[in-house]
């Protein structure tokens, strides 16, 4: 820069004097006198050597600007493999590599860029056109916003109570509660607490902070905020989280017309690599047997060609706002759920059983960093699966069984502790709550009963009881030997990994009819077509196809590898691992 600077300034001289000079010289000849000519030729030297000084300047100036537009050299992927260095990151030195990668790991997310961008950001307006037209009442409810976080990188909290505060009317805003659940960062500490009271000597007792001593999971966490809150809403919020323009005021003018409601944004994704916010349509929140969340569409008649009105919605997804009072009125949360899932699915049911609805507001939208691991629990199993058998036994009534079936737990005696559940099953009969059929007949019709499920889990034969029936390759429809491992039906064969929807469809053992290999067959689709689907077996008996009279059994191929075959019954049993009746 000090190179350019002095080049300009020697350049910008040097070509004045010459302007100067010529405009002199021009002037002062006015008579052809012997002094005057020796002169002018001494002028028209010094311009030629100011020319020639000049052009040098131009010629230097030059070189270096080729200099700087060199591309540089390009520097290695140290983590090619890494999720994080997939479409971010060329341009990132070794040393930033490393940096950026050890905080992936950390946090699931992109910190190194995060800690990069302004924490005021403006992000894209994702709302419906006719979002931008709505009026809503001058006295809304007053709203209390919870983040909930534990071991979260300091400018994604940052940049969520920022967002909050610039996107949510001041006479609204009640408060920020950040729940801590128990982190272990040191930037957690003072460089928060910094933070905080720089936001106080605008805003003074806006945030309240409030630490776990122990880590007690999600549920708890927000237990522990509604109880702080005091606004006449409470919003239930992770904290790698953005708000956007317009978040606040479509939850609080449906919960203003029905307090019994509990409403839900649309999350708009934030990529975890390079934090780019993409726009997510409207759907409603569900889930599979198992509990698991997931998207799907609202029912048909929704929005009568409206995509902007609110839809019902079976469960929520976690993130939510309420009537603070209401949601002390159907029990808070469960604070017997521990660390991660199964807690919001139990809430949208209890909500539904006991005098409330869910609903999803598209014109309300939260942008939300989907992780790419979550590095606090990186095997959710456990804890999902404990949970889930636990909101089973305390709401799903005859239909607990399903989640046995999609876990592949057995009925009785699983050996898994769901803790002491008297106090939630008092709470249900105190609010008289509707029975778990209602729901299914009611609110998600789209849910399969599974009442015909006879046994589940792994189907072993008894010539060979390491092998399990399995699905084999997806896409493909034959099925396998594989070796059993016990975590999950293996084999969509009618007894197998039964799908939780009747939008969905299972796959179904058929024998062809010729050749001695079975296949995997959409049930539906076999049924329409009269493929030959329909088996005789006993537990520890055959399994012998009702039309063709041929046996599924088990052989040696020519690898010697054993292999499924259709073939003439010869004495082969079979076991399925879980039986519902006994048959």
């Amino acid at each position: 820069m000090k190179v350019y600077f002095r080049v300009g300034v020697i350049g910008a001289f040097l070509f004045s004097m010459y302007i100067f000079i010529s405009i002199t010289g021009k002037l002062g000849v006015k008579k052809l006198d012997p002094i005057r000519i020796i002169d002018q030729e001494d002028i028209s030297r010094k311009l030629d050597r100011i020319e020639e000084t000049l052009n040098k300047l131009v010629s230097l100036l030059s070189c270096r600007q080729e200099k700087k537009e060199k591309p540089k050299n390009p520097v290695s992927k140290l983590y090619p493999n890494s999720f994080l260095f997939t479409k971010w990151g060329d341009d990132l030195s070794e040393e930033e590599q490393k940096e950026a990668e050890a905080l992936f790991q950390i946090y699931g997310y992109n910190a190194f860029l995060s800690n990069r961008i302004p924490l005021d950001r403006k992000l894209p307006d994702m709302r419906d056109p006719r979002c931008l037209k709505r009026n809503y009442p001058k006295d809304l409810p007053s709203i209390s916003v919870v983040l909930i976080y534990v071991n979260e990188a300091l400018s994604v909290i940052k940049r969520a109570v920022c967002s909050i505060i610039t996107h949510t009317p001041k006479h609204l805003l009640k408060e920020i509660i950040l729940v801590d659940d128990h982190s272990t960062y040191n930037d957690l500490g003072k460089p928060l607490e910094d933070f905080i009271d720089e936001v106080h000597r605008e805003m003074p007792g806006l945030i309240k902070k409030i630490w776990h001593t122990r880590q007690m999971g999600l549920s708890q966490s927000r237990i522990t905020g509604w109880k702080k809150a005091t606004g006449d809403v409470v919003a239930i919020l992770d904290a790698h989280i953005e708000a956007t323009l317009g978040w606040a005021e479509p939850l609080l003018a449906r919960i203003k017309a029905d307090r019994t409601v509990v409403v839900s944004p649309v999350f708009d994704k934030v990529n975890y690599d390079d934090l780019h916010v993409e726009k997510y349509m409207p759907f409603a929140q569900g889930f599979e047997w198992a509990l698991w969340c997931m998207y799907e569409p609202f029912k048909p008649d929704w929005n009568e060609g409206d995509e902007s009105q609110p839809g019902k919605s079976p469960s929520v997804m976690g993130i939510f706002a309420a009537d603070r009072y209401f949601l002390g009125e159907i029990g808070g949360l469960d604070g017997g759920m521990t660390v991660y899932g199964g807690e919001n699915v139990e809430f949208g049911i209890r909500v539904w059983l006991c005098g409330g609805s869910v609903e999803v507001v598209p014109c309300s939208r939260i942008a939300h960093i989907e992780r790419a691991h979550k590095p606090y629990a990186p095997d959710l199993n456990p804890s999902m699966r404990r949970n889930a058998l636990r909101v089973a036994d305390i709401w799903l009534d005859e239909y607990k069984k399903n989640v046995f079936i999609a876990w592949n737990i057995p009925l009785k005696d699983h050996g898994i502790d769901i803790g002491d559940v008297s106090e939630r099953k008092k709470l249900r009969k105190n609010l008289s709550c509707k029975p778990f059929s209602w729901y299914l007949e009611n609110v998600y019709t789209s849910l399969e009963r599974l009442d015909n499920i006879l046994g589940y889990g792994v189907l072993q034969n008894s010539l060979h009881k390491r092998m399990c029936v399995d699905q084999g390759a997806i896409p493909g429809s034959i099925p396998i030997l594989y070796e059993c491992h016990f975590q999950e039906p293996q084999g969509e064969i009618i007894i197998g990994n039964i799908k939780s929807h009747k939008y969905s469809s299972n796959r179904c053992l058929v024998d062809p009819g010729s050749g001695s290999i079975p296949t995997l067959h959409e049930c539906k689709v076999a049924k329409v077509n009269q493929l030959h689907m329909n088996w005789d077996f006993r537990q520890g008996k055959e399994i012998r196809n009702k039309a063709t009279d041929r046996c599924l059994e088990i052989a040696q191929g020519d690898n010697f590898y054993y292999q499924l075959i259709l073939q003439k019954c010869s004495g082969q049993r079979w076991t399925i691992q879980h039986l519902i009746t006994t048959f």
